[in-house]
């Protein structure tokens, strides 16, 4: 699956629906060191918007932040040893993917404005020209139904010398508009759920 699908229209919600960090895990001490930003996908063209995407907001937490796509030659990228290799060689601390777990499509009733059998007693309603002026004031819009594109991604953060899974969390994407967009967006839940778990400031 490629992540096309994150340039869906409309507007860009996130949140983590679920988190993990290895048992012996404490804070996360990357500041200033290189990690990796690593989107799996084989769009090419996505991958790289959307790895320079991650490694600019990696970047602004204090680690320098590099796009997988500038290390590892797209030839390269299925070949792990290649990539071990190269990954090394750039003295690499850490590495941040994300993957595409999944893309639903969710049908969601938005309801109308307010109505009630008791506004009948109103004294907007005695009269015709009362109710009239009132009315035109309160107009209600009837509900509707709406297709929402809900895209799950998966985020594992490693340290690359313990070759160790530290972190891992799962996200709810709500019709995403833009690589740059979703990507910050789940960039700032994870960053809200490391900080509450003691592993970033």
């Amino acid at each position: 699956m490629t992540l096309v699908i994150l340039a869906a229209a409309a507007c860009t919600t996130a949140r983590l629906t679920s988190s993990w960090k290895a048992p012996d895990t404490g804070p996360l001490n990357f500041a200033g060191k290189k990690v990796v930003a690593l989107i799996i996908s084989d769009d090419g063209v996505m991958r790289r918007e959307a790895e320079d995407s991650l490694a600019r907001a990696l970047t602004a937490r204090g680690v320098q932040g590099v796009p997988a796509s500038t290390l590892i030659p797209p030839a390269e990228a299925r070949d792990r040893e290649k990539a071990k290799a190269r990954l090394q060689q750039a003295g690499v601390e850490g590495v941040v993917a994300m993957r595409v777990a999944g893309k639903n499509a969710e049908l969601n009733y938005v309801p109308g404005g307010p109505f009630s059998t008791s506004m009948w007693n109103h004294p907007y309603y005695s009269s015709f020209w009362g109710y009239y002026g009132w009315g035109w004031g309160v107009v209600s819009s009837p509900g509707y139904l709406k297709t929402d594109t809900v895209v799950t991604v998966e985020t594992l953060i490693y340290s690359l010398p313990k070759d160790k899974l530290l972190w891992a969390a799962m996200s709810e994407t709500t019709n995403p508009t833009s690589v740059d967009s979703t990507i910050k967006a789940l960039v700032n839940e994870a960053a809200k759920r490391l900080k509450y778990e003691g592993l970033i400031r």
